[in-house]
């Protein structure tokens, strides 16, 4: 048997930010995580990628990972057209005395920097998975696979949208079947992307382009599932081919440079985020489409809030009224994101000869509004 203060359950961006924000303490930590928490770097862009608000680079910034990590792309402007509508938007600094709005990085070079400043801490990996947990006097006792047992005072599950810790812990959630995928993929492109991130809302799917350098950039087309699975079939030259038409050949000719993949659109939403000695945090608590890109940020934030709670704390490390004020103070900033993306999903499948026209209407209206777009900016980015 082995004892911790706290044991975190899923070893990803999320879950060691966590660790490294709790670092500090004189406290013993563990991340149970089965696969690699240290990606390799490739040479070669990696296709999955956040896009980071100024707010999270201070976070980054104070658990010592902002400078660590290798690649990051910065952006000063978000464009997003619609097919059905003569509605625009344009994000830019300018709207806001903004240095920047934010950076691309790829989700590997931010895990990799995580785990680079966590070899620095007394902070213990464990290669297993978890199988069971039971409720103690004092915390909770985890039972692996590699027949490990483990207790700790607080078990954090960190541990993505279909958390076994959650689950273990018998916490109802909600869920919202988009009946979506999201195509993930990388391209070069044969113009610029000018410090861009792009949208284009069509009849039925979103495209993002997000771009890692002048000419490179990740993708996510969210479709529908007929249309995925359509787009899925085709050849890659096929592929780039209608993806280059879809945003009008606005940026000349696409060529693939990965693998073209896609995952379920599912939003989840977690009705207690929080037991006593428990807490949920990142995607095990609530999982968003990604429409604005704004699911790790909201981790983040999670992350930060939950640290300075326990950093604050006179009671023990897993003091149930401590853990709630975490949930209270992040469920309303996470529900209201999630439910805002589903509005903007709904509001962009919606075809409607008055819906066209409203919601051009309503695009236009905001991006002729100085006041009403930075507000929105200001929102989206954390500021």
């Amino acid at each position: 048997m082995s004892d911790f203060d706290i044991i975190i359950v899923g070893g990803g961006m999320v879950g060691q930010a966590f660790a490294l924000s709790m670092a500090k303490q004189d406290l013993t930590i563990a991340i149970i995580e089965p696969n690699n928490p240290n990606p390799d770097i490739q040479k070669n862009f990696h296709t999955r990628v956040s896009a980071i608000t100024p707010t999270s680079e201070v976070f980054l910034r104070h658990i010592g990972v902002w400078d660590l990590i290798q690649r990051k792309h910065i952006f000063t402007d978000t464009k997003v057209w619609d097919e059905n509508s003569h509605g625009s938007l344009d994000f830019s600094t300018a709207d806001d005395d903004s240095e920047y709005l934010g950076h691309i990085v790829e989700n590997d070079c931010i895990q990799s920097a995580m785990h680079s400043a966590l070899s620095s801490t007394k902070v213990v990996f464990i290669s297993a998975k978890l199988d069971s947990i039971n409720k103690t006097a004092q915390g909770y006792q985890l039972h692996l696979d590699n027949e490990q047992l483990l207790q700790c005072t607080l078990l954090i599950g960190a541990d993505g949208a279909r958390s076994r810790v959650r689950n273990l812990a018998d916490i109802k959630f909600t869920e919202t079947n988009y009946q979506q995928q999201a195509i993930v993929c990388n391209i070069y492109s044969e113009k610029g992307f000018n410090k861009a991130t792009w949208q284009r809302f069509l009849s039925n799917s979103i495209i993002a382009l997000l771009p890692l350098s002048e000419n490179e950039a990740s993708i996510v087309w969210s479709a529908k599932n007929p249309l995925a699975d359509e787009l899925l079939a085709l050849p890659p030259i096929a592929f780039a081919e209608r993806l280059s038409a879809s945003v009008e050949y606005r940026f000349g000719h696409f060529k693939i440079l990965s693998d073209i993949a896609a995952f379920p659109l599912i939003e989840r939403s977690a009705k207690d985020y929080v037991k006593e000695n428990l807490a949920l945090i990142g995607d095990a608590a609530h999982n968003i489409h990604p429409l604005a890109g704004q699911g790790v940020n909201l981790g983040f934030s999670d992350v930060n809030e939950l640290s300075k709670q326990l950093n604050s704390r006179n009671q023990s490390l897993g003091d149930y009224n401590t853990l709630r004020s975490y949930a209270r103070s992040r469920r309303l900033d996470n529900e209201l994101m999630a439910k805002t993306m589903t509005g903007l999903n709904w509001i962009y499948k919606e075809n409607s000869e008055p819906m066209r026209w409203l919601r051009g209407f309503g695009m236009n209206l905001i991006n002729e509004n100085p006041t009403l777009k930075s507000f929105l900016q200001k929102h989206a980015t954390g500021r």
